[in-house]
């Protein structure tokens, strides 16, 4: 990033404004999918009894809660107010503080590890928030973190193709990453990211599992507004809002189990470094 860049972007804002008091939401819906990746991310980061860890935007608390069960030093932040609140009563023993990124209140080599569970993709500067990450790492601590593959599995893809089979368009305003921002959301182009930011060791795979869910609970969360796939649905007519529910049912029928919730395949990337 250039020198005279700003730290936060109009992407940064319109996170801020997708996430604002849908915390219990989020938890119930796009929160329980987010939890599969827990045990590996907090192996990934070498988090076991006395570690002292940061978990970055924990969202409702589910890495800290599980962080705090190996007995491990944690430390958790977020920057939406009811993530905190959440998160706190998730995870009793752990610090959480309200902050943003990519300026954490936290001294240089703070931490044995830092994990960010699905977080990078929820900033603008993607670059600087690792260097500040690894900030607050000690020489020699990991980063384990994880992203949605820019390849979408079939489950990932299903509310976006109802989106679009509906005519959904995108509000201008809830534009894309800046491409002078962005990176390429494959495993080498991960590790790399990790590379540039100053991380060592830098490595990637790729984690698969189908998530749950029925068919009201899935859509629940685009529905209430969650995320940017949920301001979108917000912003279309009713018409189109009602034409999206019908492509998602129709489309939603491959992935039905016998006993009547969906199987939904997902991919994402885990990647690590150290300081």
């Amino acid at each position: 990033m250039p020198p005279t860049a700003a730290p936060t972007t109009s992407f940064d804002a319109n996170e801020r404004t997708a996430w604002a008091g849908r915390a219990d939401v989020y938890a119930a819906t796009f929160g329980r999918l987010c939890a599969h990746s827990t045990p590996e991310l907090l192996n990934a980061a070498e988090v076991f009894a006395g570690t002292r860890v940061l978990d970055v935007g924990t969202g409702p608390g589910t890495v800290a809660a599980a962080a705090c069960a190996r007995g491990a030093e944690v430390t958790a932040v977020d920057a939406e107010p009811s993530m905190v609140e959440l998160a706190r009563r998730a995870a009793p023993a752990a610090r959480v503080d309200l902050a943003a990124l990519p300026e954490l209140p936290y001294g240089d080599a703070e931490f044995d590890s830092v994990v960010a569970n699905f977080v990078l993709n929820h900033v603008g500067r993607p670059l600087l928030t690792l260097a500040e990450l690894r900030r607050v790492l000690r020489p020699g601590g990991r980063l384990a973190l994880t992203i949605w593959s820019g390849v979408p599995a079939p489950g990932q893809a299903l509310i976006p193709q109802a989106m679009q089979a509906a005519g959904a368009v995108r509000p201008p305003h809830l534009r894309p990453l800046d491409p002078a921002d962005d990176f390429p959301r494959t495993p080498d182009g991960l590790a790399a990211l990790l590379a540039d930011a100053g991380l060592r060791h830098t490595t990637c795979r790729t984690l698969s599992w189908d998530h749950h869910a029925t068919a009201d609970d899935w859509w629940a969360g685009p529905a209430s507004g969650v995320a940017t796939i949920g301001l979108t649905f917000l912003a279309q007519t009713p018409e189109i809002q009602s034409e999206a529910r019908r492509h998602y049912d129709r489309l939603a029928a491959p992935f039905r189990t016998p006993d009547g919730t969906l199987a939904l395949p997902h991919t994402a990337l885990l990647a690590t470094g150290s300081k």
